[in-house]
C-alpha cells in the first residue's frame, strides 16, 4: 500500500487490517513497529490493539522489514536501470517486485512460497510477463477510430492490477496509465525505446508545471482577500 503522506499510515493500515482479519477469518491482537511520528501517535493509541515498538535507534530489532524493504528497493532499482524507464514510475517498479517476490520466493524452513502460506495454495504464475517490456493496447471501443486508423496503442508493461485480475501498461499516445486485458506482448526486446522515456518524462514536467501555476493562484487568492 503506497501513502502519500506519512499521516495516512493509519487509514491504510486499517484498511489492511480489515482485509487481513476478512481473509484469514482471524483477529489482529498486537502490531509492532518502530517509533516512527506515524506510527506513535493518539490515534493508533486509541484503536484498542497491542501496539508493541522496537527499542530507539536499534533498527536491527527490525531485521525482518529491512531486509524486505532492501530487497524492494534492489529489485526496483534494477528493473529502472534494465528498461531505463523514469524514475516516477517507481511505485510501480516496486508493486510488481513485491507481487513477483511472494510467488517465486520460496521459504527455506517451510518450502513454501509467500502466497502459499497466506492464501493456502499455489499461485498461477502462468500471466507473468516481463517488466518493462513493449506492449500493444487493443483500442476495443474506447475511442472512435476511422476505418484505416491503428486499432491498437504502443505501450510500456508496468505490472499487475490490485483490484482485477487485468494487466496495468503505459499508454505513450494518451500518456495514461491502463488497466486491461485486451493486450498483447512483445518481450523480444527487453530494453524500453528512448523515446518512451521521453514521452513520459515530458508529461511529468507537465504536471509538475500544472501543479506549480495551481498554487501560485491560490496564494494570490488568499493575498487579495
Amino acid at each position: 500500500m503506497f501513502l502519500v503522506t506519512k499521516d495516512d499510515a493509519f487509514s491504510a493500515f486499517k484498511k489492511l487490517g480489515k482485509v487481513i482479519q476478512n481473509e484469514r477469518n482471524c483477529t489482529i491482537t498486537a502490531i509492532k513497529t518502530y517509533r516512527g511520528g506515524e506510527f506513535q501517535n493518539e490515534r493508533f493509541e486509541k484503536f484498542g490493539i497491542q501496539h508493541n515498538f522496537s527499542a530507539r535507534r536499534t533498527p536491527q530489532q527490525n531485521r525482518i522489514v529491512e531486509r524486505k524493504n532492501r530487497a524492494l528497493e534492489e529489485i526496483a532499482r534494477t528493473l529502472l536501470n534494465e528498461t531505463n524507464l523514469p524514475k516516477f514510475f517507481r511505485a510501480d517498479v516496486v508493486n510488481i517486485a513485491c507481487y513477483v517476490l511472494n510467488r517465486v520466493l520460496i521459504k527455506p524452513i517451510l518450502k513454501k512460497i509467500p502466497y502459499e502460506l497466506f492464501k493456502g495454495r499455489k499461485p498461477n504464475i502462468s500471466h507473468l510477463r516481463v517488466f518493462g517490456c513493449k506492449c500493444f493496447i487493443l483500442n476495443n471501443g474506447k475511442d472512435n477510430i476511422g476505418k484505416f486508423d491503428s486499432k491498437a496503442d504502443q505501450g510500456i508493461f508496468l505490472g499487475y492490477s490490485s483490484h482485477n485480475h487485468a494487466y496495468r501498461a503505459y499508454n505513450k499516445r494518451t500518456m495514461l496509465i491502463e488497466e486491461t486485458v485486451h493486450i498483447t506482448f512483445d518481450e523480444t526486446n527487453k530494453k524500453v525505446q528512448d523515446e518512451f522515456k521521453n514521452t513520459a518524462e515530458d508529461d511529468e514536467t507537465k504536471s509538475i508545471q500544472r501543479a506549480k501555476k495551481l498554487q501560485l493562484n491560490r496564494i494570490k487568492s488568499k493575498l487579495q482577500r
